[in-house]
């Protein structure tokens, strides 16, 4: 039996066990690696289509198949994060239905649809000169620990991980604009990175946080207002789809938050969902609405953590751009290195061959009878010329000069030679040029590939600081507002008189009553404003276009004035007056204009009037817009019995929302 000391409870195992596998998530599964970019199933997805790349495109059944070689979780995840990739629009040049992320459509079943390495991917991607290797799962194959990518590749397409105990989520950058912050970079300069995002939208960044955890973004639809009743949504925020969009915008319809008509998905190539408003609603007040209630606004939590070192980091955006841009420096040097060693190889092996065949050196091993004598005297025949080597000659040398074939030999071009040694010293010197100006050489590497592959990749996110939505300022029709004219009170609580109209609970009302006394009011379930109410509606003070037209009788002089006025700077619950104040003055006749129209009135004089013409044409066109506090013009001296627009009007009027008076 074991001894006591050796017994493992329970709890310890499942401890060892929940840490083991809290590791390999995050390692192995939901993070990517701060140096390629990459997850584990996304760098072995790109590791099987390159050693499938044949220039033609393959199923994407045919490369889960192949990933499915390295990756041990399945055909789904792999497909998953394959349609992922394509759909960026980056590494995979795909073929068929891959989905759509303005909809949330989701692609084809694998056997339909196609995708192969893009060019871009075959550029930056791929060396396996300086990629390291390991043993896939099974131990059968080899994969990449990290593939040799020379480009921030993980800015640039954005990634979302979950794992245990934490979360990775870093926004997808500008491709152009990556590759000139990376070129400040390498010239010793600060630089800031917004993000950017393939569905487009205005985006403030104020309390971005460059990407680490506490940030936030806000990200906004394109709201286009077609007429005073349709707005037409050109986009989607990232993360959103035009499905669950339109839902939100139900729900807030439902809640009395919004009031809409209607919603029209004309969605095909692009985004176009028209939302069509109820009558009276106005269209900058729902545009306003629409950020505050639905997804139309969305805010966005960014949290950059990589893998470095084989270890989470949570890291600000910038300096993992950094180390990306070192990273691709780094590999541009070892790319020299590597073709400096080559060719160092290919004009010492060009020079040993030039000797071997002019100094006819192939004669003298014909009389040799051993294999060493052959080589002897070879090492023998080359000892003349092995200063000018730049390491010394080795067996493998010498026995390279024996496998050359006399076809060669007899056909021997001592000038071709020539010129290939010069052409080959040429490009040497080229590639010792670049090492020791290895920065320049990273900048011109940047600017060939934005020159390259940056043409249709501009920015399509706009940046700007957002005004805040106050919320309670932009509910609107929650309420209906209802008048009792002869009483004189108004509010949502009057569900048995007259309906006017469908307010917020936080409109003010502005009422106009037969006296010529009129106010602002909050909305309430009742309000006294005085007795004879002749207009109720609710008050937009923004409205510079409203313009009221009246004609009042003076108490006093018993003149009939005439004014045009608007209602601008006003102090709520205050009693103001269209006419001059005076005691028994009346209004005889009052017009809402939306527009400022105007329109002639017939002035009918009382019986008991001295003018002889006792009917009178009056055109408010020959008057201007004054302020409301304006006494008016004379229309007539004489008693005014009644005022009705003139039959011969040929300017149309908009209806109010309140019949006229006396109209």
């Amino acid at each position: 039996m074991a001894s006591q000391e050796n017994k493992v409870t329970i709890s310890e195992v499942y401890k060892d066990w929940f840490l083991d596998y809290a590791s390999y998530v995050i390692l192995e599964r939901a993070v990517p690696s701060g140096y390629d970019g990459l997850k584990p199933v996304q760098r072995r997805i790109l590791h099987a289509m390159k050693e499938m790349d044949d220039g033609r495109y393959n199923k994407v059944a045919n490369v889960i198949g192949q990933a499915m070689q390295y990756h041990p979780h399945g055909d789904a995840s792999i497909g998953d994060a394959l349609v992922n990739m394509g759909q960026k629009d980056l590494l995979v040049d795909t073929q068929g239905n891959w989905g759509d992320i303005n909809t949330g459509d989701s692609a084809a079943a694998p056997r339909y649809i196609e995708g192969r390495l893009s060019k871009f991917a075959l550029d930056v991607i791929f060396n396996p000169q300086t990629t390291e290797w390991q043993l896939s799962y099974d131990g059968r194959k080899k994969e990449p620990v990290n593939l040799p990518v020379k480009f921030p590749l993980l800015l640039a397409q954005g990634t979302e991980g979950i794992a245990v105990g934490l979360a990775t989520k870093v926004m997808p950058h500008n491709f152009n604009e990556l590759i000139d912050a990376s070129i400040e970079l390498l010239r010793g300069n600060e630089v800031t990175i917004y993000p950017d995002f393939a569905t487009g939208g205005t985006m403030d960044v104020t309390n971005y946080r460059h990407g680490v955890k506490g940030g936030r973004l806000r990200v906004r639809v394109d709201i286009e207002q077609v007429s005073r009743k349709i707005l037409a949504i050109k986009n989607v925020p990232y993360g959103v789809t035009t499905e669950n969009l339109i839902e939100s915008i139900k729900k807030a319809n439902d809640a009395n938050k919004i009031k809409v008509k209607k919603i029209i998905d004309n969605t095909a190539k692009d985004v176009e969902i028209q939302v069509h408003l109820s009558t009276g609603v106005e269209p900058e007040q729902t545009i306003d609405a629409l950020y505050a209630f639905t997804n139309c606004e969305v805010s966005i939590s960014p949290n950059a953590c990589v893998i470095l070192d084989d270890k989470p980091c949570f890291i600000k955006v910038e300096e993992l751009l950094k180390i990306n841009t070192q990273k691709t420096k780094d590999l541009l040097e070892q790319e020299l290195l590597i073709r400096k060693s080559e060719l160092q190889e290919k004009m010492l092996y060009s020079s040993l061959e030039k000797i071997f065949i002019e100094n006819r050196i192939y004669r003298d091993i014909e009389e040799c009878e051993t294999w060493e004598a052959v080589l002897e005297t070879i090492d023998k025949g080359l000892n003349p010329f092995k200063q000018d080597f730049y390491r010394e000659i080795g067996e493998e040398d010498l026995i390279r000069l024996t496998e050359i074939k006399i076809k060669r030999i007899s056909k021997f071009d001592s000038f071709k030679a020539d010129e290939l040694m010069k052409r080959l010293g040429d490009e040497l010197a080229e590639v010792e040029r670049n090492l020791k100006s290895l920065t320049k050489y990273a900048i011109r590497y940047f600017r060939e590939l934005k020159k390259k592959y940056g043409k249709d990749r501009e920015r399509r996110t706009i940046i700007q600081e957002f005004e805040d939505i106050n919320a309670k300022d932009v509910v609107i029709n929650n309420q209906k507002l209802y008048v009792n004219r002869e009483d004189g009170f108004i509010g949502y609580g009057l569900k048995k008189d007259e309906y006017v109209v469908d307010c917020s609970d936080i409109d003010e009302v502005i009422t106009f009553c037969e006296d010529g006394k009129y106010k602002i009011v909050k909305i309430a379930p009742k309000v006294f404003i005085g007795k004879n109410i002749i207009h109720v509606a609710v008050f937009d003070k923004s409205d510079k276009n409203l313009v009221y037209n009246a004609i009042y009788r003076d108490g006093v002089s018993g003149r009939a004035m005439a004014k045009r006025f608007q209602v601008k700077a006003v102090i709520r619950d205050r009693e103001y007056d269209v006419t001059k104040g005076t005691p028994r003055s009346k209004l005889l006749y009052f017009s809402i204009n939306p527009k400022g129209e105007t329109e002639e009135v017939s002035v009918r004089l009382t019986r008991a009037s001295k003018a002889k013409n006792k009917l009178i044409t009056y055109d408010f066109a020959e008057i201007d817009v004054k302020g409301k506090s304006a006494q008016g013009n004379i229309v007539t001296k004489h008693p005014v019995q009644k005022v009705n627009k003139s039959k011969s009007n040929t300017v149309r009027v908009e209806k109010p929302k309140s019949p006229d008076l006396f109209d």
